[in-house]
């Protein structure tokens, strides 16, 4: 694979944190959070790369809202469990082959990511909830992102998950005022939330169930640095991580952007942007949610792999908002691998339109080809229409009818798709 350096590539943004980072140092979680007055505009701006088996398809689904009869069940990617009453709009990111999410948002501001919490409970024999189920479960059921966690226990209760990675606890809320926030967390218009708390700790802590040099609730566990205020440390396989993505948000603090997010996610050096044996970065997300509850959220996702070599492309909450087929992965009805027991007996093809002409232009692009560097600036382009589209129309420069709000991300990904020929 070719490598550009920061200097050859502009999407990539530098700072002395990135010059001097080592690449022998456990690496950071990649999931960030920017708060006024770190944020450039009064809005909290949400980053997340998802690094997933290499050969993993994920997609970008929109699922309308809608109401659900008394005694509905809901089919997760393994089980059935209760369904509530009324569910909200949702644009999602997700490995194609579940039901769950990686990253998401709904129609009110309320926006989530996935993280892995490595612990040393077994994991149980039977099949149950995911990670990811609970996840959507999140924005898609709950209005207001301090509701969730009390959800998450109800659905806990009622499904009896199996211990494991993903799943450590819940409990009370960390908002944010002000601030820089490198880790899982659920975000509404003005705060997020950190669903590890002392409760939780310290019932990890006496089940010694986080690995690591310290267990959980030990003082290196959630270190929070006089310097930094907001930043916690993040608990990973070998240990706490190196905070290095606060590092290098601070760096940026009081002009944090959008922009600044994408090219944070992009960035290689530091392992953020995972391009390493059999795992890489498969799809990214930056969301603005401003926090006049007034003006519309803005969420960027990629639908491909490597954002250093992708488009973040806009997507706004509105009256025509609908699933774009081209980032949507075919699919298998009761023939599923995922489906049908055993499970995971056969192979499928689950790549989408847009997964497919981007594979093509990657490849060109890492040769370092003149075609490549064509497609490259095409993209770069294009992303630079998505950013001044948000800008303007938080700016109230713009002011489209909701029609076409909800049809800008089919728009800009046609348009991709057309770069890909």
């Amino acid at each position: 694979m070719v490598e550009r350096s920061p200097e050859e590539d502009p999407f990539l943004p530098t700072s002395p944190q990135m010059a001097s980072w080592n690449p022998d140092a456990p690496r950071s979680c990649d999931c960030f959070v920017s708060v006024p007055p770190a944020s450039a505009i009064p809005a909290v701006i949400f980053a997340k790369n998802s690094d997933r088996p290499r050969d993993e398809v994920q997609e970008v689904v929109f699922v309308p809202a809608s109401t659900h009869p008394p005694g509905s069940r809901l089919q997760c990617t393994y089980i059935e469990v209760d369904q509530v009453s009324e569910t909200h709009a949702v644009i999602l990111s997700r490995p194609s082959w579940l039901w769950g999410a990686e990253m998401g948002a709904n129609e009110h501001g309320v926006c989530i990511g996935n993280e892995a919490v490595w612990t040393k409970e077994p994991v149980g024999k039977g099949e149950a909830l995911l990670g990811m189920d609970l996840l959507r479960g999140g924005p898609q059921h709950l209005q207001p992102a301090e509701h969730w966690h009390r959800h998450l226990r109800r659905t806990l209760r009622a499904a009896d998950p199996c211990p494991g990675p993903g799943l450590v606890g819940w409990a009370e809320r960390f908002r944010l005022r002000s601030g820089l926030l490198p880790d899982s967390a659920a975000c509404a218009h003005g705060s997020c939330q950190s669903p590890l708390s002392g409760r939780a700790r310290a019932a990890a802590a006496a089940a010694r169930s986080v690995s690591g040099r310290q267990r959980a609730g030990g003082p290196r566990a959630m270190a929070v640095p006089a310097s930094l205020p907001s930043h916690r440390l993040y608990l990973g396989p070998e240990g706490p991580l190196l905070p290095w993505g606060p590092l290098s948000l601070s760096s940026f603090a009081g002009g944090i952007t959008a922009e600044v997010m994408m090219g944070i996610l992009r960035n290689k050096e530091s392992g953020i942007c995972m391009d390493s044996g059999g795992f890489r970065t498969t799809a990214s997300m930056v969301s603005i949610l401003p926090r006049d509850p007034t003006q519309p959220c803005v969420h960027f996702l990629t639908a491909t792999p490597d954002p250093s070599r992708s488009v973040f492309k806009p997507f706004i909450f509105g009256a025509g908002a609908a699933p774009a087929p081209q980032v949507v992965s075919p699919t298998f009805g009761a023939q599923d691998p995922v489906r049908t027991q055993p499970r995971f007996q056969t192979q499928v093809d689950r790549r989408h339109s847009l997964y497919r002409g981007h594979q093509v232009a990657l490849g060109l692009m890492e040769s370092g080809q003149d075609r490549g560097q064509q497609l490259r600036q095409k993209q770069r382009d294009l992303e630079q229409e998505g950013l001044e589209a948000a800008r303007r129309l938080l700016a109230g420069e713009w002011a489209p009818p909701p029609q076409e709000l909800g049809a800008l991300f089919q728009s800009f990904v046609e348009r991709e798709s057309q770069v890909y020929g």
